[in-house]
């Protein structure tokens, strides 16, 4: 298996669309050392192979392998010659960091005296106490010589997810920051906004994440979220105005690069033209593609990294089998194929706030210029993706010009991002989701209700996921969807502390079925840590920490419920003696 693993994979070296290879590292990105070590299976994770650092420089590596390799049977070095050859050559993960604990953090932060119940208050403690441990910055020797790294440099410090995930991420980054500025760590939000800002600057767009071999590829694009959260909590406008022209510079790349007309409207998908296996990931998408034909190898290549620039890598929502349907197995991925309800609700909600942020600034012009985007994007996601009879918003599949109607959390996203017309589309996706059937489950809300053993599926449930669908759900002014909201709170917050309890840990994923049970499937094994899981929890304990409970959600959302009907009872009372 090994030697043809080695043989198919010898066919993609220095191959891309158009001759582009993914990266131009002939060590992390493609070329014989990459594809001997992988296929050899020396690791059992492939990305620790391309996180670690080179002891000397490329070319010497390179030419002391061709040397040490040409008297070897076709060039195949056995296993434990290979390991020999690796040790001598690199050094493991994470040297490319120093020491460092985050300046602006402190043990008091505000938010935490307004969480009521004791145990959830000792916990956030510990959750803000995790920003420490997952605080990084990286050594000023991979600026000053990054051949000798798969990491890129970026100067300021910041916070990683945490466990395989040693390096800054693009949208996990959006709750991360939330969460900082939550604990009152302004600086840190403020020095990983900066990165982001400068990758843009050199790329055009925010890379997956700070490593070389994801420079070809992004992920759901929230910076221009993150720098409004940092607005919000700091007024500061004169970083606004800094932040605000490269802002443009990445939604113009996403309008240019990753956007396809359906009729007279224009929507957005992910897109990536590099038909090469991924170097993470790199045996996963050699054994996926080794029986295809070249054309249907290059193609599945290119859908899984836009799978995985989509942040949902993997899921049956991007599977599409022979005769359209949105059914098959991971080989029938095909993600560019469909036009996703949350990335359009996204891409809605950047351009209502880069016209705020036009306003804000006095350039009335501008501000009118995305206020029409956002005109035209609402009528597109209302013609396209939107439908009465179901209630929700629905991926589009552009081979089939239909909608796919599988349930995922995203069908609601709209509702998050409040890009809707009518205020009666909020309620009728409130009905849709009732009647869903993903409320059934104690411990959050599921990403889809198949069993497709891929992480971003049944029984697996996302922070971010379902951060969005609560905070959706608590802009809708019905007494039912806030009951709902708080209702999902409880049972995330609930979930995360048990598993708090039961491992000290938190994790990136949970299970929709067991109290405090990570979740699992997909490439690698449940990560704890964990950066976007800490800022929605923070976030969650912040919004509705007087109520929630570490007991049974059932209990604390029946005296919401009682506190709501209270309320609105108040309320009558008072509009009728206004009358009187």
């Amino acid at each position: 298996m090994q030697r043809v693993l080695w043989c198919f994979s010898a066919a993609f070296l220095l191959v891309g669309v158009n001759g582009l290879p993914p990266c131009d590292s002939e060590i992390y990105c493609n070329g014989n050392i990459l594809s001997a070590v992988q296929t050899s299976r020396l690791f059992d994770d492939d990305k620790y192979f391309v996180d670690m650092k080179l002891k000397a420089p490329p070319d010497v590596v390179l030419l002391a392998y061709r040397n040490f390799s040409k008297e070897m049977f076709y060039g195949r070095v056995p296993p434990t010659k290979l390991q020999e050859f690796v040790n001598l050559y690199f050094d493991k993960p994470g040297t490319e960091f120093e020491p460092w604990t985050p300046p602006d953090w402190h043990d008091k932060p505000k938010f935490l005296g307004r969480i009521a119940d004791q145990n959830l208050r000792l916990w956030a403690e510990e959750i803000h106490n995790l920003w420490k441990s997952l605080g990084r910055k990286i050594s000023t020797d991979v600026n000053d010589h990054p051949e000798l790294y798969s990491q890129i440099y970026i100067p300021y410090p910041f916070v990683v997810p945490g466990g395989r995930f040693r390096e800054i991420y693009y949208w996990d980054s959006y709750w991360i920051i939330n969460g900082l500025l939550l604990s009152e760590m302004t600086d840190t939000a403020y020095g990983m906004i900066q990165n982001l800002l400068g990758l843009v600057n050199r790329y055009g767009f925010v890379p997956n994440g700070g490593r070389i071999y994801y420079e070809r590829r992004s992920q759901p694009p929230f910076l221009t979220l993150m720098v409004d959260s940092y607005y919000q909590a700091t007024k500061d406008k004169n970083f606004l105005r800094k932040a605000l022209p490269v802002l443009e510079q990445e939604y113009n790349f996403w309008m240019q690069n990753r956007s396809v007309a359906v009729s007279e409207h224009i929507l957005n998908r992910y897109h990536v033209e590099i038909s090469m296996p991924r170097p993470e990931s790199y045996t996963d998408d050699l054994e996926l593609t080794e029986e295809l034909s070249n054309d249907e190898k290059n193609q599945l290549l290119m859908e899984l990294k836009a799978g995985a620039e989509s942040g949902w890598d993997f899921s049956s929502r991007w599977y599409i089998d022979g005769d359209g349907n949105n059914i098959g197995t991971l080989s029938e991925t095909r993600t560019s194929q469909f036009l996703p309800s949350d990335l359009n609700a996204l891409m809605c909600l950047n351009e209502k706030t880069l016209a705020s942020f036009h306003m804000i600034l006095d350039d009335f012009e501008s501000a009118a210029r995305f206020n029409l985007a956002v005109d035209r994007r609402l009528a597109a996601i209302e013609s396209v993706l939107w439908d009465a009879e179901r209630g929700a918003w629905f991926d589009y599949n552009l081979m089939t010009h239909s909608k796919h109607f599988e349930f995922y959390p995203s069908n609601l996203a709209p509702v998050w991002a409040e890009c809707y017309s009518k205020p009666a589309m909020g309620e009728k996706a409130v009905q849709y989701l009732k009647a869903s059937g993903a409320l059934q489950f104690p411990n959050g809300v599921p990403t889809s209700l198949r069993q497709s053993g891929q992480q971003w599926d049944y029984p697996n449930a996302w922070p971010p996921l379902q951060h969005m669908l609560i905070s959706g759900l608590s802009k809708i002014q019905s007494a039912e969807a806030q009951e709902l909201a708080f209702d999902l709170a409880q049972r995330w917050i609930r979930t995360n502390w048990l598993a708090y309890v039961k491992y000290e840990a938190m994790f990136e994923k949970y299970d929709v079925n067991g109290d405090g049970k990570p979740g699992g499937g997909g490439e690698y094994e449940v990560q704890l840590g964990f950066g976007w899981t800490n800022g929605v929890a923070l976030q969650l304990l912040d919004q509705y920490g007087s109520s929630l409970t570490s007991g049974s959600h059932q209990v604390s959302s029946s005296l919401l419920l009682f506190l709501v009907l209270v309320a609105l009872l108040m309320l009558q009372c008072s509009q009728h003696y206004d009358r009187v």
